[in-house]
């Protein structure tokens, strides 16, 4: 991936020879296998056995995971936060692992509405769930640094699977959550 990355900087007009480029090759490559490390984690390793038994059948909801991700048109970053709810049913998945698996996902290339629906489908899987809930909100590189040059676009998505689909009270106490510790920051 170094000679990839030296060939890029040649091909924009840049020496890479010059000091402050001599190892940028090599940094670039380092940081784009970080920042697409999902594609070498697997669901099963990233919840590690993490699903605990639990009576309660009471909505689950980890708010605000910051989200890291790179826009698989334009390979620019998007930057957001990602709030996953669900429905328990028998047991409960450690709150760490939520956002482990939103890190999955968003170290991957991407696009926000599938990432929406990846993280929303593998809580489900994992959990057995009655029902999932995601919302992503994110400002995309892609729409501020380039074409539309929109500084203060945020795109919201969302993926609503099970209950938080079939009932309008089970959605709406979601979004009423989310109401909530947004006005009292």
């Amino acid at each position: 991936m170094e000679a990839y990355w030296r060939s890029i900087i040649e091909h924009i007009g840049e020496n890479p020879e010059r000091p402050g480029l001599v190892d940028t090759p090599k940094r670039a490559a380092k940081a784009f296998e970080f920042l697409t490390q999902g594609y070498d984690q697997e669901l099963s390793n990233v919840v590690n056995d993490a699903l605990f038994p639990s009576d309660s059948s009471e909505m689950v909801l980890v708010q605000n995971i910051e989200l890291y991700s790179l826009c698989e048109h334009h390979l620019l970053p998007f930057i957001g936060r990602c709030h996953v709810a669900y429905l328990p049913e028998g047991k409960v998945l450690g709150l760490s692992k939520v956002a482990r698996v939103v890190d999955m996902f968003a170290r991957r290339l991407q696009i926000q509405e599938q990432l929406t629906v990846q993280i929303a489908e593998s809580i489900k899987q994992v959990t057995g769930a009655q029902g999932v809930g995601v919302i992503i909100e994110a400002e995309h590189m892609c729409m501020m640094m380039r074409g539309v040059q929109k500084q203060n676009s945020v795109t919201k998505t969302s993926a609503m699977l099970g209950t938080f689909r079939s009932d309008a009270r089970t959605r709406e106490e979601f979004l009423s959550l989310l109401q909530l510790r947004s006005t009292h920051r």
